[in-house]
């Protein structure tokens, strides 16, 4: 398994790229705002990407979602308790002075101790509730894609519609920091970071 990170966006906003080398099948995670360019990759190193994953349903996380549906065929997957935000991608846009088209629809729902796979990966799906209602992180072969539940010493911001702070920190506490601690943590924004980094050092959760 290979990690792939694209940074991008005017929120620097982290899309993910999950490869299985022995099969060049590839998960896509958090299309975000520019990610178009991710595209030249899959196509350059003729992967081929069978999932697009939301960890929420923010326009910084889901930008990419029609564009990435119409080149790849790819079947589009969030937590059902965050489809309203898909309708509503344009509206998110303007909130932020910019334009978006509308989300490709959900293909599949998937719910806390789901799991999303392709070739030889399979990741857990942990619904962590706090952020967004839907939030979800991905969970399997030593890694945690945290979306914007957890970063690196600090947590997803809950002044938006739907969040909810003792929701979000109960989840992290409950869900999360059960994982070993050298899983290795890639958030949403920001840096790598492992679980028993953030058990020592988030001042949010110590």
């Amino acid at each position: 398994m290979k990690i792939h990170t694209f940074t991008l966006g005017p929120f620097q906003t982290n899309s993910y790229l999950v490869e299985d080398e022995t099969t060049g099948l590839a998960l896509l995670i958090d299309p975000t705002i520019g990610s178009e360019s991710i595209y030249d990759y899959v196509a350059a190193h003729k992967l081929q990407v069978p999932l697009i994953v939301n960890t929420h349903g923010h326009i910084d996380h889901v930008y990419g979602n029609a564009f990435f549906k119409q080149k790849t065929g790819a079947a589009l997957v969030i937590h059902p308790a965050d489809t309203d935000w898909l309708q509503v991608v344009p509206q998110q846009a303007v909130m932020f002075g910019i334009q978006a088209p509308p989300s490709a629809t959900p293909d599949r729902l998937v719910n806390d101790g789901d799991s999303v796979a392709t070739g030889n990966l399979s990741l857990r799906v942990i619904h962590t509730p706090g952020h967004t209602p839907g939030g979800i992180c991905l969970y399997g072969h030593g890694i945690l894609l945290s979306g914007d539940t957890l970063f690196a010493g600090s947590i997803g911001r809950t002044d938006l519609p739907g969040g909810d702070y003792e929701t979000l920190i109960a989840a992290i506490h409950e869900k999360l920091l059960a994982l070993p601690d050298e899983t290795i943590v890639y958030s949403g924004h920001g840096r790598p970071t492992t679980i028993g980094e953030e058990k020592r050092l988030n001042p949010f959760l110590v």
